[in-house]
């Protein structure tokens, strides 16, 4: 089975896109998978697929497959590329772009520099809606925000780590640390992503705060690892920040695959907008076994 697509990445958080407005490609978990493999496919953290739009209002639906083959619901950096792929390729002309996720609709505005903003929804903080399981924990308050102890158990070392959940349209869970650089990404990274308490799995974030206008983070990414940026961990680290009393409204997030700019509000309904680039990087096609 023979296939074309675009590499594109975002602040270093790279896609495979996959163009579906003119019949779908029917692939499957295993497929995924083969794509998003650095050795034996293409290689990216998700595989990006652009579909006709599903109903009026918006132009386009957005599907987002990790790198483990598991179709997620929502990724800031992969809006990006994905607006100004469907830009770039002559599927629309618009500026604004109306997208349909399963987390809900967003609409990525291009900039004549070659960035892209997100409009990423409201965030979401009650846990069980994140979801978080709360049942026997006691949280803290700092700020207007609440956050909550976490038990880590696992080979590498046993710890409990303090974390504010925040569903940007899939679930995070962020935690202040002194240094992002020694932070223990790589052990507690699948120990957070795994916890029962949360069902559907998580997003682990590690911030550190310079100022309260700019911060440091890695994201150790639900069926990927570690990327080298998370666009909704971005937005679900400053939203936690934020309602900790630690950051302003606009943030610059420094990432090892480069800088997002975070802007909230701060209320229950007020949105959050995403700041960043999106760069194709190379075209081709790969020929995927049928049966894997």
């Amino acid at each position: 089975m023979q296939i074309r697509f675009t590499k594109m990445q975002g602040a270093g958080n790279d896609f495979v896109v996959l163009d579906e407005t003119q019949g779908r490609l029917g692939l499957s978990s295993a497929q995924y998978r083969y794509l998003a493999n650095r050795h034996f496919g293409v290689g990216a953290d998700q595989i990006l697929t652009v579909r006709p739009a599903p109903a009026e209002g918006v132009d386009f639906e957005y599907v987002i497959h990790n790198a483990d083959g598991g179709e997620v619901e929502q990724c800031g950096n992969g809006a990006r590329c994905f607006a100004r792929y469907v830009h770039d390729k002559g599927l629309t002309d618009k500026r604004v772009i109306r997208v349909h996720t399963l987390a809900g609709v967003i609409a990525p505005e291009l900039h004549a520099d070659g960035r892209v903003t997100v409009d990423m929804g409201a965030p979401q903080q009650d846990p069980a809606k994140v979801p978080f399981i709360t049942e026997g924990l006691q949280p803290q308050m700092q700020g207007n925000a609440q956050k909550w102890p976490l038990a880590l158990d696992g080979a590498a070392q046993t710890a409990t780590v303090w974390v504010a959940p925040v569903s940007m349209g899939n679930p995070h869970a962020v935690q202040v640390v002194e240094d992002v650089d020694r932070a223990l990404v790589e052990a507690q990274g699948p120990l957070i992503e795994h916890h029962a308490r949360f069902p559907q799995r998580v997003n682990a974030g590690f911030m550190q705060i310079i100022n309260r206008a700019e911060v440091k983070l890695r994201v150790y990414e639900r069926g990927a690892g570690e990327t080298l940026a998370c666009g909704t961990g971005a937005c679900a680290a400053v939203v936690a920040g934020i309602g900790w009393g630690l950051l302003d409204a606009r943030v610059d997030v420094h990432t090892r695959g480069g800088l997002l700019t975070i802007e909230w509000a701060g209320g229950a309904q007020d949105r959050v907008r995403m700041t960043g680039p999106a760069e194709f990087v190379f075209e081709g096609q790969i020929d995927i076994p049928e049966t894997l």
